[in-house]
């Protein structure tokens, strides 16, 4: 019995042998395979370039001129010569204002200053006689200065009968009332048969100028604080007040199809608001701008030269609210990045800082990959290829 066993538990001992091989090799199979290919990322590759500096600010449009039509003379209104609403030009009559007592007080100074003239030509000769009987002793000395002294007064007297004239025609001019400037004329605020006066200096109607027409812009002083510091810096290069191009939205959110320029920047920034006013000129041949409207304006104030420019989708924000990127560096691995971007171009973001000149930044395939982690880095241009290869 035992010379039979033996032969048992020799192939029991091989069968074990067998098994444990074959469980140590089952063991050792994950090891032996193929690496997975590393995750794949769309890199666009970052340039210096100039970047227009586009400053975005709420305003309000004003007109180009404002003037107020009041009365310079006192009377009773006779008539109105324009429609209300219309355009006018500059000596375009607008009332006529009782002229009457003016042309009399013309004719009256008339007569006056014939009065002072003949009055001269009586002196004169009184003068030239007494200088000649002076000589021979035949007045007094006395009697000669007088009648010199007269003739001097005499010819005042002309002067002032002559600017007497002149003011009784000036105010006669002023019955007819005329437009100051050309533009457009509001509602007539008097009436015929009204009483107008110059001390009170009655509005008798209002004329805008609206094309062209200013839109004046509020800018806060940190913004423009910023701006002035960078220019400082030699980070953006102004183009100047006249050569700005500014572009209007209006309230309806269309953009208005004239472009205007930059006038000026005020100095004083506003107590309550600490906002400065920004002046912009829009040509307005349609009038489709009107004083008072509401508008949003883009203003072209500078160039940056020395911005980069990321794709909106590359850039993320951190928990403490910093901007950062993915570069993928030379060996393809990945660094986060933190960027200097604080405003966007076109709908990308204008970073000045934090980057070089010909690094690639990750655009898409980030939801899968980690800082540090081996990429493969394709173009754009190579990712539309392979889509429209395998669309699926």
């Amino acid at each position: 019995m035992i010379a039979r066993q033996a032969p048992s538990r020799a192939a029991l001992l091989a069968l074990t042998t067998l098994a444990t091989s074959a469980l140590n090799g089952c063991g050792r199979a994950p090891h032996a395979q193929v690496p997975s290919a590393p995750p794949q990322v769309t890199v666009v590759t970052v340039r210096r370039e100039p970047v227009p500096v586009i400053t975005e600010l709420p305003g309000r449009t004003s007109a180009y001129l404002i003037a107020q039509v009041r009365a310079r003379v006192d009377g009773i209104l006779l008539e109105r010569q324009f429609e209300e609403g219309a355009d006018v030009e500059a000596n375009q009559p607008l009332y006529q204002i009782d002229p009457a007592p003016f042309r009399a007080a013309l004719e009256s100074a008339q007569a006056q200053l014939a009065r002072a003239r003949a009055n001269v030509e009586s002196t004169r000769a009184q003068a030239e006689r007494d200088r000649v009987l002076v000589k021979g002793n035949a007045v007094s000395r006395q009697a000669y200065i007088d009648a010199v002294a007269a003739e001097r007064q005499a010819v005042a007297d002309v002067a002032a009968a002559r600017a007497a004239v002149t003011t009784a025609r000036i105010n006669l001019g002023y019955t007819s009332v005329v437009a100051p400037i050309s533009g457009r004329i509001g509602p007539s605020a008097v009436t015929q048969g009204a009483f107008v006066q110059a001390s009170a200096a009655t509005l008798m109607a209002t004329i805008q100028q609206i094309d062209p027409i200013y839109v004046d812009l509020n800018q806060t002083s940190v913004d423009a604080l910023s701006l002035r510091r960078q220019v400082a810096e030699g980070r953006i290069k102004l183009t100047g007040a006249g050569q700005a191009t500014v572009r209007l939205t209006l309230e309806d959110g269309t953009e208005y199809a004239v472009p205007g320029r930059l006038e000026f920047t005020d100095i004083t920034v506003d107590q309550g608001t600490g906002t400065v006013t920004v002046r912009a000129l829009f040509p307005n041949p349609k009038h489709v701008l009107l004083p008072g409207m509401f508008v949003r304006a883009r203003i072209e104030a500078g160039v940056q030269n020395q911005a980069m420019l990321v794709p909106a989708e590359g850039l993320t924000r951190d928990r403490m609210g910093r901007a950062t990127v993915m570069v993928v560096r030379p060996d393809n691995k990945l660094e986060l990045r933190v960027v200097n971007a604080t405003r966007m171009y076109r709908g990308s973001w204008v970073v000045d800082g934090g980057l070089q000149d010909g690094e690639r930044v990750a655009v898409s395939g980030l939801q899968r990959v980690q800082p540090g982690m081996l990429v493969r880095a394709v173009s754009p241009e190579k990712e539309r290829a392979q889509l429209a290869r395998d669309p699926a």
